[in-house]
């Protein structure tokens, strides 16, 4: 293991971050999203209390009240289960709404909008027996143990630390009354909790830094594994070539057929040559047949030459029908006269009536 992860020196690609993606590979920390749900339940409940607690007085008075019935009795069971209802909806409803939507905010913050199926599928290297007993046993399970019980001595400790500090308070709650002693304790244990929260907040940011950084660290990828990634992703060289190939004799094959039915060939006169061809009965305007570059238009000037088309110099007319006209298209009308010019003075060269 030491050996495989000295030998992965190299960054992720964005292809392999995608795919890690698409299985579940994230970071997330559980951690930090329990710390922000507990964080969100003790400021809401602070919140919410006292709604909740005339909530839950007010159902008990209609509950046990002269009006609500007797709720031991079969025939009022409905009306205890309405006020039941209520008392739900109306006291705790809007505290678990709130902290489920905490809760989606915290993870999805962490992860983005993420909905894949892929780690739920059945795989039998998870049910294999030999290597969960592995796991439990390996440096990294080690290592989130001492973890996990540093987590919990921290927390103890600042625990144990504010309860001594708050001695004398709760030795002092003798001298109050039982309803002022209730919101003493429960300003103690909102301020305790607070803390508590606080203190986990900071450690679920570290443990999702320390996710993040042990993904990264997974996801590092040896030189070779590096080239093959780049090779799929640019595609196969020998593949390439052989496409390219492919589509030059196409091309040549294509030209080979357009050219001696062509008209005129308007050269720019070594790099771009571009085939024109005008059928007044057929087209609203010329047309390009077949155009290439460098050693295609080379090409093209041969041919034109074998069967007799006639090849007019033109070199910024070239060079605009060869980038803005894709072949097969009609020359556009910015192109109309000049086009119109050299097929009137191929007319008149072949004895031909121009159009």
């Amino acid at each position: 293991m030491a050996e495989n992860d000295s030998e992965r020196t190299e960054a992720p690609t964005p292809r392999r971050r995608e795919e890690a993606r698409r299985q579940g590979n994230v970071a997330r920390s559980v951690d930090l999203t329990a710390a922000i749900a507990l964080l969100a339940a003790v400021v809401l409940l602070d919140f919410f209390g006292l709604r909740i607690l005339h909530g839950l007085q007010n159902s008990l008075r209609l509950m046990l009240g002269p009006s609500g019935g007797n709720p031991t009795r079969a025939d009022d069971l409905r009306q205890v289960l309405s006020h039941a209802s209520q008392m739900f909806f109306a006291a705790a409803a809007p505290l678990v709404l709130s902290l489920s939507a905490v809760a989606l905010l915290a993870t999805m913050g962490q992860v983005g909008f993420l909905f894949t199926t892929q780690p739920l599928e059945p795989s039998w290297s998870k049910l294999n027996v030999l290597r969960g007993l592995a796991g439990l046993f390996d440096a990294r399970s080690g290592m989130r143990a001492v973890m996990s019980m540093a987590k919990v001595a921290l927390i103890l400790s600042l625990a144990a630390w504010w309860v001594i500090g708050q001695v004398p308070h709760m030795l002092a709650l003798c001298e109050h009354q039982a309803l002022p002693i209730f919101g003493i304790i429960c300003g103690m244990v909102y301020s305790l909790a607070l803390k508590l929260a606080a203190l986990l907040l900071i450690l679920g940011i570290f443990d999702y830094a320390f996710q993040h950084w042990k993904r990264e660290r997974d996801l590092r990828m040896t030189k070779q594994e590096l080239k093959e990634e780049l090779k799929r992703m640019e595609g196969d060289p020998a593949t390439k070539q052989r496409r390219l190939r492919v589509a030059r004799q196409l091309i040549m094959q294509r030209i080979n057929h357009a050219v001696p039915k062509a008209h005129v060939v308007v050269t720019n006169p070594t790099h771009f040559a571009v085939a024109l061809r005008y059928d007044a009965a057929t087209m609203k305007a010329p047309k390009v047949v077949a155009k290439g570059a460098d050693l295609m238009a080379q090409r093209i000037r041969q041919l034109a030459a074998v069967h007799g088309v006639p090849l007019v110099e033109r070199r910024d007319l070239a060079r605009a029908l060869y980038r803005g006209v894709e072949v097969g298209r009609e020359v556009p009308p910015q192109f109309y006269n000049a086009v119109a010019e050299i097929l009137a003075y191929v007319y008149r060269l072949s004895g031909r009536r121009s159009a």
